[in-house]
């Protein structure tokens, strides 16, 4: 299971206890301003927006919270001040690192993504040099006990999916990204529960650390997750049980 994909769940489990609903609502917000802004505020007509207010609702964004985000979006040029920004960095141990930003004050963006890589021991990079690392993929997560993975997998190759991995009763599908919506449809429609749905980052390949280094990515991630502007940070580094129990204070 890939890294991102391990840190989605830390997070999903984390979040039971100390969610920040508040900063979660409102970068939940932002996704769905720029999503209007991309392709207008219709979501039958606008995958990306869809797929913003999916992930709104599983979050339990309030209904009358997400149309007040799309009818602000749509009537406001002030949204259209939301820049989207990636940088690129190293961790402890040269694992590579992704980050997503919405904001609309660079400098005090790349200053506070800065200020968190150089505490961690870690360093920004220049455009490109991690990029490579990883490849834009839809990715659907899907906990279904009881059912067979192996049906659940063919359900999604059938309906478009390339890939589907398994690990410890969490079933992920992998579509390229255009065909994320429809494969998300099909099995929705084959009455399967979908936990997470997103165009992500996927490490082309993964990273062993020890278990001291992956927690401090861990932490530095956290820390990142924490800045108002940061809607999402990819790792290409393994995660293990043993990481997540260290990291978890267990």
């Amino acid at each position: 299971m890939s890294g991102h994909s391990k840190w989605s769940q830390i997070k999903r489990q984390k979040g039971v206890a100390d969610a920040k609903r508040g900063q979660m609502f409102t970068k939940l917000g932002r996704e769905i301003a720029v999503a209007v802004r991309a392709g207008g505020p219709n979501p039958e007509v606008n995958p990306r927006l869809r797929l913003a207010i999916d992930r709104a609702r599983l979050a339990n964004m309030p209904i009358d919270t997400i149309e007040r985000a799309i009818k602000r979006a749509a009537g406001s040029a002030a949204e259209g001040n939301l820049d989207e920004i990636v940088y690129e960095g190293y961790g402890p141990g040269g694992a590579a690192l992704l980050i997503e930003v919405l904001t609309d004050n660079r400098k005090r963006a790349v200053a506070e993504v800065r200020s968190a890589f150089t505490r961690a021991g870690g360093s920004l990079a220049e455009s490109g040099a991690v990029a490579w690392l990883f490849e834009q993929r839809g990715v659907l997560t899907i906990e279904a006990p009881g059912v067979d993975p192996d049906e659940i997998g063919l359900r999604a190759i059938d309906a478009g999916a390339t890939d589907v991995r398994t690990e410890g009763g969490v079933i992920e599908v992998y579509t390229d990204p255009a065909e994320l919506d429809d494969v998300r449809t099909a099995l929705v429609d084959s009455q399967l529960e979908i936990t997470a749905a997103e165009v992500a980052m996927v490490p082309r390949a993964t990273v062993a650390l020890d278990a001291d280094r992956t927690v401090s990515i861990l932490r530095l991630m956290e820390r990142l997750e924490d800045m108002d502007d940061v809607q999402k940070v990819y790792t290409n580094i393994e995660i293990s049980d043993e990481a997540v129990a260290a990291y978890a204070g267990v």
